[in-house]
């Protein structure tokens, strides 16, 4: 069990308050709630390359990128639907049954953010991927070109280490 550090002698207790808990952290029924609610809006892009390379995922993968972007890299077998599209195109690609996993270019980036209210919108079940294509190729998943698959080395300061998998 950890337990808070004894407070220096004389020290008040509103001295003692660090920036982290400036705001209190919430009751555990309000976090578990949030925390359940997060789950279902994302997912991160260990998940997402564990399903696909699985097989038969139970959704499909957006890129919701520009179309030189796709033309850079893009996750093996999503579908390339740019967020000023959606209204017009996602009728005639995407099945409103099947849950859609969008993303864009990373975390600094909140394309996959307006493509998944777009979808949303138009009566999708939708999941953000987290870290978008930055992750997926900082953690060494292969993206396909018109010239091919390709597999960058993973990174070591941000990939898992050992199999491939963050272990959470």
């Amino acid at each position: 069990m950890i337990t808070q550090q004894p407070r220096p002698a004389g020290q008040s207790p509103a001295a003692a308050t660090s920036p982290v808990l400036a705001t209190p952290p919430a009751a555990p029924a309000d976090a578990a709630a949030y925390f359940a609610a997060r789950l279902a809006f994302h997912t991160d892009v260990a998940d997402v390359h564990a399903a696909l390379t699985a097989g038969a995922p139970d959704f499909v993968v957006v890129d919701s990128r520009s179309t030189a972007a796709w033309d850079q890299g893009h996750v093996p077998g999503a579908v390339h639907l740019p967020t000023a599209r959606i209204p017009a195109d996602a009728p005639q690609l995407l099945d409103p049954e099947v849950p859609v996993v969008v993303y864009c270019w990373g975390p600094g980036c909140d394309g996959a953010t307006r493509a998944a209210l777009a979808l949303a919108r138009l009566g999708h079940r939708v999941k953000e991927m987290l870290g978008g294509i930055e992750y997926w190729i900082r953690e060494g998943y292969p993206t396909e070109t018109w010239q091919g698959t390709e597999t960058r080395p993973a990174d070591p300061l941000t990939a898992p280490v050992g199999a491939g998998e963050c272990g959470c």
